[in-house]
């Protein structure tokens, strides 16, 4: 025999022995005598052994049956221990959060409200996976994935929870503008330096709108193309080229002056921010709050941009 085929026995067989007779432990957990009576029999045939001496008058433990006991005892008081902690964890935010978020991300006030709740929550660790990969949530063991996709999002069996949205404006550095003169039209940025995110495509294109909805696109030829965004920022703070990059990730170089908008009548489509997680049935108060956090501080750090 590998494994009891009912753990519950352990219970039923730990409470006969606890109170001292059938009838009282049946009479506790609301069984009949007699069905008791027989899930312990079935439990000592299941072993090979007799745990319990048993007479018209008295019941008492074999010397198996007395070590059997203790081990009964000790799995029991494991359980508990388990249901308290899930209880615990589903009173308060305690526990460890693990997720996935690209760096840029990151670094556009995500990473700050992270911070924020952890100082908020010391009772949460949150684990986070910096990486422009997309994961597999499930296979991975991770709480929530934040993302940023145009719409519409691929369907998908996961959760999703909209955080904010995130726009890609030109920038380059005062001292290349100031080489090349302020452009009046994206036509004009053609004989300019470019930076670009890393496509699997030989062309790479700069698709801009503006409030009136009308499509302004660039074909240009990057001097440096990756898709590590803080890559292209330090690239264009040191005026190698002209970059597309999400307006939230800059917010601190375009107050400072290192970076300019070009042509700001111009932006990309807006991109999705979102978390995707398994579901949201069950979630534990560790995982729940840090979402809410980041749907309510994200959306309102970006709405003062």
């Amino acid at each position: 025999m590998d494994q009891i085929s009912d753990l519950n026995d352990l219970r039923l067989f730990a409470e006969v022995v606890g109170r001292g007779s059938f009838t009282s432990a049946a009479l506790a957990l609301g069984l009949q005598t007699s069905k008791l009576s027989r899930r312990v029999r079935a439990l000592e045939e299941e072993l090979g052994v007799r745990l319990l001496n048993r007479t018209s008058r008295s019941l008492s433990l074999t010397e198996t049956g007395r070590q059997f006991y203790q081990h009964c005892l000790a799995l029991l008081a494991e359980a508990r221990a388990a249901k308290d902690l899930v209880d615990q964890t589903r009173a308060a935010p305690k526990g460890t959060v693990r997720i996935s978020c690209p760096p840029a991300l990151l670094n556009s006030g995500i990473a700050e409200v992270i911070s924020q709740y952890c100082l908020k929550n010391p009772e949460v660790q949150v684990m986070v996976d910096a990486t422009n990969r997309t994961v597999d949530v499930i296979e991975e063991g991770l709480d929530a994935a934040l993302r940023v996709r145009l719409p519409p999002l691929d369907d998908t069996d996961l959760a999703v929870r909209h955080l904010g949205s995130s726009t890609f404006i030109l920038v380059a550095s005062p001292d290349l503008v100031g080489r090349y003169g302020e452009p009046d039209s994206v036509e004009s940025l053609s004989s300019w330096p470019t930076l670009a995110s890393a496509s699997n495509r030989e062309r790479y294109v700069w698709n801009l709108f503006d409030l009136g909805g009308r499509h302004h696109g660039l074909e240009h030829r990057p001097r440096i193309a990756t898709d590590d965004l803080f890559s292209l920022r330090v690239a264009a703070i040191q005026g190698v080229g002209v970059a597309m990059l999400p307006r939230e990730f800059l917010k601190d170089d375009l107050i400072s002056g290192r970076l300019q908008q070009l042509l700001p009548g111009l932006v990309s489509k807006a991109g999705l921010v979102h978390a995707v997680f398994p579901t949201r049935r069950g979630m534990v108060p560790a995982v729940r709050g840090l979402l809410d956090d980041l749907a309510a501080d994200y959306a309102a750090l970006n709405a003062k941009l």
